[in-house]
């Protein structure tokens, strides 16, 4: 165990860093971690036999919206609008905080226009030099912006969008809108393994959590518990309560398919195990030392150095399991990140 965020850093050869998905979704390379023994090295084809019948797979069915938005302002410059989240309790759909560039030329009362059906109003310049805006549209907000903007790839994606992005950085049962980033591990599940899924006995359920850039920020303090963690909104169906309850009560495992999976599960559960339902936000911070509530096992793709999710993942599989498994991907040429490949952190046997 380690309490020290520099001791989750690790060297990454930017060759792996995945710039494009697996020409399938299912093709991508999958590193089983176990408690103990050595690591397995399959496909996500192969998920299906790793996880036993009875088990619940946990997805998160937030839809990535397309929230980059390039327009021009009233003066004919080019502009663009980077959407974070909705504000507030995201009631309002046409309130965003936003990422503008140039940032210094967009104040409040400025316009930008980003086509003929959808205009963004800067309302108010935050204290974290983010935005306030109002998205205008004779559209539906989600309609106007699924016309309008491309999909926001996170920043290690080193090249120009280009139209398979539009549905690879999508998972398959993507349902409800309001991410900015792709809950990357379930991009990896096609229609056919649901299905081969649902064939062996193994149950899925679905949470939301709208996934934020926030996820990406590296963590600059030495010791975990400095780091100012960054808001996402979520929701916990009275279905995935219930299908969570019946899992445990016959003795199944709760497998979370993505660290946003975890979070959702993990922030909604009472110390018993029991889960509030609704929407509500979380901030939770998760690193070891960890007492899992709900979540027993987890597919999750591989997270840059020094980040949340790495710590996270550390607390469910070991810190000194989790590393030797990254050092193991690396030696064994894995592709990291969004559009890389997975690795599954099989439950303590204990």
């Amino acid at each position: 165990m380690s309490d020290k965020v520099s001791d989750y850093y690790y060297e990454l050869p930017r060759e792996l860093i995945a710039q494009r998905p697996a020409k399938r979704r299912d093709e991508a390379r999958l590193l089983v971690v176990p408690e103990v023994g050595q690591f397995g090295h399959h496909t996500i084809r192969d998920l299906a036999s790793l996880v036993s019948p009875g088990d619940l797979l946990v997805v998160n069915e937030s839809k990535v919206l397309p929230a980059r938005l390039n327009g021009q302002k009233t003066t004919g410059a080019q502009a663009e609008v980077l959407l974070l989240k909705r504000s507030g309790s995201g009631e309002d759909p046409a309130l965003w905080e936003a990422l503008v560039r140039p940032g210094r030329k967009l104040r409040a009362g400025h316009v930008v226009e980003i086509g003929t059906e959808l205009s963004v109003e800067i309302l108010e310049v935050l204290p974290s030099g983010n935005r306030l805006v109002r998205l205008k549209s004779d559209l539906d907000i989600e309609t106007a912006i699924e016309r309008n903007g491309s999909m926001p790839l996170p920043p290690y994606i080193d090249r120009e969008i280009e139209p398979f992005d539009r549905d690879r950085y999508q998972t398959v049962y993507a349902r409800t809108g309001g991410s900015v980033a792709a809950p990357t591990a379930g991009l990896h599940f096609t229609n056919d393994l649901l299905e081969e899924f649902e064939t062996k006995g193994i149950k899925r359920t679905a949470i939301t959590l709208h996934v934020g850039l926030g996820t990406f920020r590296p963590v600059n303090t030495e010791h975990p518990s400095g780091h100012s963690m960054h808001v996402e909104r979520y929701f916990i169906p009275d279905s995935a309560i219930e299908a969570v309850e019946r899992t445990k009560m016959d003795g199944g495992r709760v497998w979370a398919i993505g660290t946003t999976a975890v979070r959702a599960l993990e922030s909604a559960a009472r110390d018993d195990g029991s889960l509030r339902p609704g929407w509500s936000q979380t901030d939770l911070f998760i690193w070891p030392p960890y007492n899992f509530r709900v979540v027993d096992g987890l597919l999750t793709n591989f997270h840059l150095p020094r980040s949340t999710l790495i710590m996270l993942v550390a607390a469910l599989g070991g810190y000194d399991r989790t590393m030797a498994a990254y050092a193991e991907a690396v030696r064994e040429r894995y592709l990291f990140y969004s559009y890389g490949d997975a690795m599954l952190v099989m439950p303590s046997c204990g």
